[in-house]
């Protein structure tokens, strides 16, 4: 099984247009076989099949890749770290600061980054009302976190001059875009075509006013 999601994993990345080294694929599996384990125990994701592991997390992760800018990211409510730990494996030269309430997903988290030797990656074990980062940051990303209205009132104080906030979501956020028209510039929402998922995807990318 393990060469098939290999080939899962190698075959979407060509597809999106990433080529990834034969550490970075390593990396990605094995974060995979750690969530795939920890996910019995502690209910990570809904996902229990790992081929669909490949294409709805990992994949739908590194599809997002070409937008994210800046050396310092944010992952808020990253839950059981998507997109960080992907994009953190993909991006060894940036900053990764993982957010999360839920102490059972930041102990796997830092499980990850322990066993995958993750040393530009940062977990937050803190609700994002109380966290106080030393430091701004260039791009703050979702995935499953909130609505974009929610997203920017908890961050908008976390984010550099001219950064971006990096929204994932399903279908096209009408309703939610309207909501944060008078707070942020939407600067483009971009959709996104993930390898093997049957199902719209879209990056919202914003500018605080």
């Amino acid at each position: 099984m393990d060469s098939e999601l290999e080939n899962e994993l190698v075959r979407g990345s060509e597809t999106i247009g990433l080529e990834l080294n034969e550490a970075q694929i390593r990396s990605l599996l094995k974060y995979l076989a750690l969530l795939e384990k920890w996910n019995r125990a502690y209910n990570l994701t809904a996902i229990r099949d790992p081929r669909q592991m490949v294409s709805r997390h990992l994949l739908d992760s590194l599809a997002i890749a070409e937008h994210c800018k800046g050396g310092v990211l944010l992952d808020v409510g990253t839950g059981a770290g998507l997109p960080g730990i992907p994009l953190a494996i993909l991006f060894p030269e940036r900053q990764i600061h993982l957010l999360d309430s839920n102490g059972k997903k930041t102990r796997f988290l830092f499980q990850v980054k322990t066993d995958l030797g993750l040393h530009n990656v940062t977990v937050h074990n803190e609700r994002v009302e109380a966290f106080e980062p030393a430091q701004l940051f260039d791009s703050i990303l979702s995935r499953a976190f909130a609505s974009l209205l929610d997203m920017v009132s908890s961050c908008r104080n976390h984010l550099v001059a001219g950064g971006s906030f990096l929204a994932m979501k399903g279908v096209f956020p009408e309703q939610e875009l309207r909501a944060v028209e008078t707070l942020c510039r939407v600067e483009e929402v971009f959709p996104i075509e993930v390898p093997n998922l049957d199902e719209p995807r879209h990056l919202v990318a914003m500018t605080l006013r």
